[in-house]
């Protein structure tokens, strides 16, 4: 029986090879934009791919229920009857998850998915809780009073059945707090995730001149109450420049809402200033 012997030569080749095998089958993860959040990601070309390539972890989808179908849109639904939640976001990340859909670089988890509910609340809410029984594997839930994470945590913002997911003992979706009312409710993470509110309703402020001591306070106050109760904060239609985003850091928002995916990733990842951490 003749022994096989390899040369320093072969050694090279059989080494090189490996490298490349290892180099087109790895999934290196992105780096995290935590402090980002992909607003009407389905705006972009690519939606959820485009968030995901650029390391965002907190993503939106607007979405209608239309004919028995939660479609993804921002307003005309009827006009995009094959851009559902499902076909756009929830069967990529299962695929992702389980190793199967090779479009997306594997993504840190875990991801918020939060989904801003446009037609009635209650009917819609209805209408996803039967569609994420079939993503459960994946999905954060809430089950008797015990919170599991997961992969992808759904958040509902818009129109929000605050009853109906209040009154649940078992689900998988969670609730995009109103920062303003956010004194009045009081409830642990089981059920809240985030506070948000419109940037024009807390701030006046858009980046030109001093950014004025009473509405910095004002920030930091309803930023101290919601870190309070466990809840990551967001102003929704900021105004999208670096002077805005960088004060928004220093009173302690959680979550830079933006359509500029990559001038946002860009900003946060120069880290050319530490930002304070309210508490």
């Amino acid at each position: 029986m003749r022994t096989a012997i390899f040369c320093p030569k072969h050694l090279k080749l059989l080494f090189l090879s490996l490298l490349i095998f290892i180099g087109h089958n790895a999934y290196p993860q992105i780096p995290a934009i935590s402090n980002g959040f992909a607003h009407n990601d389905y705006w972009h070309k690519r939606p959820l791919y485009d968030a995901l390539d650029n390391g965002f972890t907190n993503i939106e989808a607007d979405v209608y229920l239309r004919n028995n179908k939660l479609i993804v849109a921002h307003i005309f639904p009827f006009l995009k009857k094959q851009r559902t939640l499902e076909r756009l976001y929830l069967a990529p990340l299962m695929e992702c998850i389980n190793g199967t859909n090779k479009e997306i670089k594997c993504p840190t988890y875990p991801l918020t998915l939060m989904i801003d509910i446009k037609s009635d609340g209650a009917k819609t809410y209805e209408a996803l809780q039967l569609l994420l029984e079939k993503y459960k594997p994946i999905l954060s839930g809430y089950d008797n009073g015990i919170y599991t994470q997961r992969q992808v945590t759904v958040v509902i913002t818009g129109h929000r059945p605050y009853g109906l997911i209040k009154a649940q003992n078992s689900r998988m979706a969670f609730i995009d707090e109103d920062l303003m009312q956010v004194k009045q409710d009081t409830v642990s993470r089981n059920l809240y995730q985030t506070a948000s509110c419109k940037y024009s309703h807390l701030l006046k402020w858009d980046g030109k001149g001093d950014f004025s001591p009473f509405e910095r306070q004002r920030l930091r106050m309803y930023v101290l109450l919601a870190h309070k109760f466990g809840k990551k904060v967001r102003l929704w239609a900021s105004p999208e420049n670096e002077v805005v985003w960088r004060e928004l850091l220093n009173c302690g928002v959680d979550l830079i809402n933006t359509d500029r995916l990559v001038e946002l990733k860009n900003f946060l990842q120069a880290g050319t200033k530490s930002y304070a951490k309210v508490d």
